[in-house]
């Protein structure tokens, strides 16, 4: 009899995901880019907006708690059977590309350790030699969730606590080391040379990446002991990770100026850990980086496995997804998810590409998902005329399109790169499935104008 998850292990699951390798990059990510004034106002518009989609699910939860699986069950009850796949399609590819980072940016914090001067052995986690501890980490996990999401989720409860502990001795040092006169110094960001306003446009996809993962109690609703359970673990885990992340970044500020802190080396808190407590900072920041992101890449490996799973139950994947193993594992779906990780860490080996970048692509592929999921509460909410529900639904909604409109058309159009290689799964998926209708006319109109937009994505890439 499969084990189900309780309302610890849920909020451990969300936590996890959302605390993984950001926290520690986040004091030089957000500093390169905004004033201590855009922070205040970016970290305003982030936590209202990710606190009404966090409300937004909890609603969803008890309204519909029938539609186990969330993002994908959510767009495809909603919206239809193209965009419940593309919703699916697109939050898996997130998924992918998260896990990636997250091995990628472990092997980049060994290197604090392995790497001197003119030695260069895991570097920024793209070498060969990271490669192949990256292959076998992947491995490994892989072979513990096949044990059974309940067991795995044990461990990322253990694995949640630990990571607190660094988190937490960094905001007490910088408290204790903070200055209002480092803090206010070029408070609106003149040395920047863009208007405070486009520089909390620019902090919208980093604080979109450390968010994303809010949804994970919603991915794997159907192994709750309780549904209640869901929504409530999913807001003790938001409201946890918003304090965190404020006061990481604004007493990060308060310790150097953000020009300096805008150049440190990544991971940034470990070398604000060194201005505080001196070499053993490093030790301590790596070592809780490294727990950190293992535990959040525990998590990711769970709801990356789960939506192709959920979504070949309801036809939009190929059937051979549905097959789970005697621990209940999504073992077919887990294959998957791993092959396409490795060929992944092949690239970045390939490439030279960095955390960074895949940072980027990973939030453009979760906005769609993200917006449909306020879409659908605002069309419950109209049907049944609760002016709450309608409130929290637009709240909801118009974060969703504020986070379209600060990514921007160009990353937009090259998110549509990665959607259109989709619709051969799709039509797969729908030829094989009896169970499920021919394409609709809509459907044909929007999967034209998918393919229609890669034309011009391939421009902006090859430009």
């Amino acid at each position: 009899m499969e084990r189900k998850l309780g309302l610890t292990a849920l909020t451990a699951l969300v936590l996890s995901s959302m605390l993984g390798a950001g926290v520690f990059s986040l004091p030089q990510n957000m500093a390169e880019v905004a004033s201590p004034a855009a922070l205040l106002i970016g970290w305003a518009i982030t936590g209202i907006g990710i606190l009404f989609l966090a409300f937004a699910m909890l609603l969803l939860t008890r309204l519909r708690p029938d539609l186990d699986g969330g993002i994908f069950t959510y767009a495809r009850e909603g919206f239809g059977e193209l965009v419940g796949f593309c919703s699916a399609w697109g939050y898996w590819l997130c998924a992918v590309i998260a896990n990636v980072s997250y091995l990628v940016i472990v092997f980049a914090a060994l290197s604090l350790f392995t790497d001197r001067s003119g030695s260069v052995i895991f570097g920024d986690g793209n070498t060969w030699q990271a490669l192949i501890g990256e292959s076998l980490l992947l491995w490994f996990v892989h072979a513990l969730v096949l044990r059974g999401v309940q067991t795995a989720a044990s461990i990322n409860l253990v694995a949640t606590l630990a990571k607190l502990l660094p988190l937490g001795l960094f905001a007490v040092l910088a408290a204790f080391a903070f200055k209002l006169q480092v803090f206010t110094l070029d408070f609106h960001g003149i040395a920047l040379g863009t208007p405070v306003w486009q520089q909390v446009k620019d902090t919208m996809l980093i604080t979109l990446w450390v968010f994303i993962g809010v949804e994970g109690a919603v991915v794997v609703s159907a192994r709750a002991r309780h549904k209640q359970d869901v929504g409530r673990a999913t807001m003790l885990a938001v409201i946890s990770a918003l304090a965190v992340y404020q006061v990481v970044t604004l007493l990060s500020l308060g310790v150097v100026p953000r020009s300096e802190l805008a150049e440190m080396r990544n991971p940034s808190m470990a070398v604000l850990m060194v201005d505080l407590i001196g070499p053993w900072g490093n030790v301590i920041i790596a070592a809780g980086l490294i727990i950190s992101v293992c535990g959040a890449y525990l998590s990711w490996t769970i709801m990356a496995a789960e939506v192709p799973l959920l979504a070949a139950q309801h036809g939009a994947f190929p059937k051979i997804l549905c097959k789970q193993n005697k621990n209940h594992a999504p073992s077919a779906s887990l294959w998957l998810t791993n092959s396409a990780v490795q060929i992944a860490l092949v690239i970045i080996w390939l490439t030279g590409s960095n955390y960074n970048s895949l940072l980027t692509i990973a939030s453009e592929m979760i906005l769609v998902p993200y917006f449909l999921v306020g879409a659908f509460l605002f069309q419950i909410a109209r049907k049944r005329q609760d002016p709450r529900l309608i409130f929290a639904a637009t709240g909801a909604c118009l974060y969703g399109l504020w986070l379209l409109y600060a990514a921007g058309l160009t990353h937009l159009l090259m998110s549509v790169l990665l959607y259109a290689p989709g619709l051969v799964v799709f039509m797969y998926a729908r030829r094989g499935n009896e169970e499920v209708s021919f394409l609709q006319n809509m459907e044909k109109v929007a999967i034209c104008l998918l393919l229609a937009a890669t034309i011009p994505a391939g421009w902006f890439m090859l430009s």
